[in-house]
C-alpha cells in the first residue's frame, strides 16, 4: 500500500495499468474517467512499471503516458496502418514540422505539402501529384489525428488523395510536445537499435539483476509468446526458476494468467475485454485461424504431422496451402462469404499474415521454409455443436 494515498494496487490499478499498456497515452481532454483513474492511482502504478519492467509513467495535467518500450523489436510491432516505409518517413518529417509549430498555431495542408519536401530525405523526391504520394500522407496525416497530435479544424483528408490542391485545416495541441519519448543515447553515436533499447548504464549487467528482470516482463507483457530460443537462455532460466513468483506478480497485479510450457511462456485472458486487443478478434480470418489450429492438432495426433524438438512444425509454402485447403475443405462452408468463395490462395495470405503477427508461425527470410509454431497448440476452435445439427 502507497503510504501517501493509501491506496493498493487494488482493482482500479489493475484496470488502469491495462489501459497504460494498451494505449499510447490516455488524453485528459478525451477520456477524463480513464486519465482520472489513472491519477488517483499514480504512485502505485509508477512504482510497479518502473521496478518489474523499467518503464516510466507520466502523468501530465493533459494526459498520462506509460513510456513502453520492447525487449527486441519485432516486425508486428509496426504501425499497422502504415503500408510503405515512405509513411514512417513522412510521420517523422510532420513531427519535426510540428517542432516549429507553437501550441494552437493553425497551417494548411498547402504548407505542409511544401515544408515537407523540404525536411525528406535525399534519394527519393516527394511529388504530390503521385496517388501513393498523397494516399502515404493521408494515413500519416490520419493517425496523427488519431493519437492526438494534430486537430483538424475544417476540412477532410480523405480528399487530398483525390486531389493534391485540397486544403485541410490544421491545429497544433499542446499535447504534440509530448508524443517523442526521449531516447537515454545519442542518436549519431548508436551503433545499433540495441544501443537505444537497452539502457546505458545496464549494458554491462545483460545476464543479472534489473535488465533482465526488465526483458522477462517487457517480452511477457508487450509479445504475444516468449520462446525460449528467441531470447537469452538466461531470460528463460529466470522464468523458470521464479515461474511462481511471476505468476503471483502478474495475476496479482494485471488482469492476465501466467502459462509456462517447455518451449514457450506466454499471458492470457480468461475473459474477453473489449479495451485489450486480444486473439482471436471479431474478425473472419481469426475464426479460420482457431479452425486451422485445431485441425493441425487433429493431424498431429491422428496423421502423425512431424513436430521437432522444439514444439515446431516445419512447411513448405505449398504444404501450408494445402492445409488451408483441407481446413476450407472442412470448415469453409460456415466462412464469410470472401473466404467461403475466394481463392485458396488468398486464404492462405491472409492466414499466414495473422498467425505471423500472434508468432504462430514463422517464415525463415533465406529459405521460406514455414514453421507453424508452439503457441498455435495452445488455440482451438470448433463449430458449437447446434450450428453442425442445423448444417
Amino acid at each position: 500500500m502507497d503510504e501517501k494515498t493509501g491506496y493498493g494496487f487494488d482493482e482500479l490499478a489493475m484496470e488502469a495499468a491495462g489501459y497504460l499498456l494498451e494505449q499510447f497515452w490516455i488524453l485528459r481532454e478525451g477520456e477524463p474517467e480513464k486519465y482520472q483513474m489513472v491519477r488517483e492511482r499514480e504512485p502505485v502504478l509508477r512504482a510497479y512499471f518502473l521496478e518489474k519492467l523499467g518503464f516510466h509513467l507520466i502523468v501530465h495535467r493533459r494526459f498520462a503516458k506509460l513510456e513502453k518500450l520492447p525487449a527486441r523489436p519485432e516486425a508486428w510491432m509496426g504501425i499497422q496502418d502504415f503500408q510503405h516505409t515512405r509513411d514512417y518517413v513522412l510521420f517523422c518529417c510532420l513531427l519535426a514540422f510540428l517542432e516549429n509549430k507553437a501550441v494552437d498555431e493553425q497551417f494548411l495542408m498547402s504548407e505542409l505539402c511544401e515544408e515537407l519536401e523540404g525536411l525528406y530525405p535525399p534519394g527519393e523526391s516527394l511529388d504530390w501529384t503521385h496517388y501513393e504520394h498523397r494516399r502515404s500522407l493521408v494515413r500519416v496525416l490520419l493517425l496523427a489525428t488519431e493519437v492526438g497530435i494534430l486537430q483538424v479544424v475544417e476540412g477532410d483528408v480523405a480528399e487530398f488523395g483525390n486531389r493534391e490542391d485540397y486544403e485541410v485545416l490544421y491545429e497544433v495541441p499542446a499535447v504534440s510536445r509530448y508524443f517523442m519519448r526521449p531516447l537515454d543515447a545519442d542518436l549519431l553515436v548508436a551503433r545499433d537499435q540495441d544501443a537505444l533499447l537497452q539502457p546505458q548504464h545496464e549494458q554491462s549487467d545483460a545476464e543479472v539483476g534489473e535488465w533482465r528482470r526488465h526483458r522477462v516482463y517487457r517480452q511477457l507483457l508487450l509479445s504475444p509468446a516468449m520462446y525460449r530460443w528467441d531470447t537469452n537462455d538466461s531470460d528463460f532460466l529466470y522464468l523458470r526458476n521464479y515461474r511462481h513468483r511471476i505468476r503471483e506478480d502478474i495475476e496479482s497485479h494485471t488482469e492476465y494468467q501466467f502459462e509456462l510450457y517447455k518451449n514457450v511462456a506466454l499471458l492470457t485472458m480468461p475473459e474477453r475485454r473489449a479495451r485489450f486487443t486480444l486473439f482471436p478478434d471479431n474478425r473472419a480470418i481469426s475464426d479460420i485461424g482457431l479452425q486451422f489450429a485445431a485441425m493441425v492438432r487433429k493431424l498431429v495426433d491422428e496423421a502423425g504431422l512431424s513436430v521437432d524438438d522444439e514444439g515446431r512444425i516445419r512447411l513448405t509454402s505449398v504444404d501450408f496451402e494445402d492445409l488451408v485447403l483441407r481446413c476450407w475443405e472442412q470448415y469453409g462452408h460456415g466462412w464469410s462469404k470472401q473466404y467461403r468463395e475466394g481463392l485458396v490462395t488468398a486464404t492462405a495470405r491472409d492466414l499466414e499474415e495473422l498467425l505471423a503477427n500472434w508468432k504462430m508461425l514463422s517464415r525463415d527470410a533465406e529459405t521460406g521454409t514455414l514453421f507453424l509454431m508452439p503457441l498455435l497448440g495452445r488455440t482451438v476452435g470448433e463449430y458449437p455443436a447446434d450450428y453442425m445439427a442445423s448444417d
